[in-house]
């Protein structure tokens, strides 16, 4: 006999499961551009820092997964959920407060993993996924990243008032990030200001933080892993709150 929670997370997981815009954003998006992107510019690129440009974009589509599903599919979830008067009806519930939001977690975790190994697979076929340099720091990385994208994402949902907005507001974020943040052209290839805001979008710090170690294109990432940190626990306060106060 499975637990209620247990029972919840399935559910949520098969919700979750009926968007279907949301869905081919998070798992079959990243698969098909980074096929793109890997056969379109020169092996010998130096614009890559040394890396091959597959294997540049395979491990920078990690963290465009995580943002797809943090962006896009997790706000626009949660915030029908809002819109509907889910929430408050839950709070009503037999459920504990934080049951909710730990299935959210749950299946937002578990869809970026199967964006990840989907994106690999698709990847791998074509060009063969890199070996990983530093497995701990890279793993690290993918980790955090994936904490401060869900976390954002659960406070997305939670603050923004429907579904369409929380649609619009995700894909207004997510492409330029995802054009800026190291899905699109190399660091090298854009202008100084290009340069400039890419240097702090959340992507740039997730993607710099997985690529860094995987590929060995540079020294230590604990500065970029501080900072994925930081947002992963500054996002759960912010959302831990909200939900507090909707509760109430």
């Amino acid at each position: 006999m499975t637990s209620p929670t247990a029972r919840l997370i399935r559910t949520e997981a098969r919700l979750f499961l009926r968007e279907p815009v949301s869905l081919v954003l998070a798992l079959a998006f990243p698969a098909l551009v980074v096929l793109i992107l890997g056969g379109v510019f020169d092996p010998r690129d130096p614009g890559f820092g040394g890396a091959r440009p597959s294997d540049y974009y395979i491990a920078a589509y990690i963290g465009v997964v995580l943002a797809a599903v943090g962006l896009v599919m997790l706000p626009v979830h949660l915030a029908s959920y809002r819109e509907r008067g889910v929430l408050r009806r839950f709070h009503a519930s037999h459920f504990p407060p934080w049951a909710l939001p730990a299935a959210w977690i749950c299946v937002a975790t578990l869809l970026s993993i199967v964006g990840m190994a989907a994106m690999l697979a698709t990847a791998g076929l074509a060009y063969g996924v890199p070996a990983v340099r530093r497995p701990a720091a890279t793993l690290a990385a993918v980790a955090l990243a994936t904490a401060a994208y869900v976390s954002i994402g659960v406070l997305l949902g939670l603050v923004l008032p429907s579904a369409r907005a929380a649609q619009g507001v995700g894909l207004a974020l997510f492409f330029p990030s995802f054009l800026l943040g190291g899905g699109g052209p190399p660091p090298a290839a854009m202008p100084d200001v290009m340069r400039s805001v890419s240097d702090v979008l959340p992507m740039t710090q997730a993607v710099r933080a997985i690529q860094h170690p995987w590929l060995d294109l540079g020294p230590s990432t604990t500065v970029r892993l501080i900072a994925l940190a930081a947002m992963a626990l500054a996002a759960t306060a912010a959302w831990v709150r909200i939900a507090r106060r909707t509760a109430t």
